[in-house]
């Protein structure tokens, strides 16, 4: 009896270590690290995300960071998106390559309208029109928008007719996607604040979008950083400061080091830090 006994209990002890436990897998979530896609979003936190962004991304802990690899969001852009691309990389967080006939099921995707459509700058609502095909491709993936003019595509000539146009491209996709998410980048800004180079135009469509979309969306304000919230101006027009412009001393790893005032990439080390508030910008979408 206790030879049976005993076999009994070896039995049961068996069982209960080869089925499977009720705990949840403290792992679960953000697949430590893997950049897989699909990831559940939260209701999202919609508003402003500026220069306080960049203490807000290091405050928060290492998992919910990793969230944001599983968020599917499609990122296009051209040059001074790369230097974007490069900073966020530096902090561990790559967006791999978005490509002609690609799909947004890989997490964090991002790619240069040139690539994407044969879209040079200068030509903004060709940029509107190839976005809006990918998202439309992706309908059923895509959980992330984000959109981001050039320097080179609002001047003071067709500003209003750009908000038009990105009013519509929005209104479109959020009819066709009611849960799509939306990352709205301020445009750009370059060196020269003269008229010709457009920056007070940039400003108008930023502070428009903000505006617009704060109530709703998460707006990246790319300006803000930029121009450390104004203190770099002239007759009242922001420009990209000195400090976060690319130079000798910190050159962007993809666009070097800017050969004129019309221009303003981002140096390696500026997008280490301004990359981070793009980063909590995405993570509060999904939040």
């Amino acid at each position: 009896m206790k030879k049976n006994l005993g076999m009994l209990t070896l039995l049961f002890l068996i069982i209960a270590c080869a089925a499977p436990s009720d705990d949840p897998d403290p792992n679960s979530g953000n697949n430590n690290g893997s950049n897989t896609g699909s990831g559940t979003l939260g209701k999202g936190q919609p508003g402003i995300v500026g220069i306080a962004g960049i203490d807000a991304w290091e405050k928060l802990a290492s998992g919910e960071k990793e969230r944001i690899k599983d968020f599917n969001t499609l990122f296009l852009h051209q040059s001074v998106g790369q230097d974007l691309e490069e900073g966020a990389k530096a902090n561990g967080f790559p967006f791999d390559y978005y490509g002609p006939g690609d799909k947004t099921d890989k997490g964090l995707r991002g790619g240069i309208f040139v690539d994407v459509g044969g879209i040079a700058n200068g030509n903004p609502s060709e940029k509107i029109r190839v976005f809006r095909e990918n998202a439309t491709r992706n309908k059923d993936l895509l959980q992330i928008a984000i959109f981001k003019f050039g320097y080179a595509d609002i001047m003071d000539d067709n500003f209003e007719k750009v908000k038009t146009e990105y009013k519509a491209f929005v209104d479109a996709l959020r009819l066709q996607s009611p849960n799509l998410r939306f990352v709205h980048i301020t445009p750009p800004l370059v060196y020269s604040t003269t008229s010709f180079e457009g920056n007070a135009a940039k400003m108008k469509v930023g502070q428009w979008m903000k505006d617009t979309f704060k109530g709703t969306d998460i707006i990246f304000d790319l300006q803000a950083l930029e121009a450390n919230d104004g203190a770099c101006q002239q007759n009242s027009v922001w420009r990209i400061c000195p400090e976060n412009r690319n130079s000798a001393s910190d050159p962007s790893d993809v666009n070097g080091v800017d050969s004129s005032d019309g221009q303003g990439h981002i140096g390696k080390k500026a997008g280490q830090r301004i990359s981070k508030a793009l980063l909590m910008s995405i993570y509060n979408a999904g939040k």
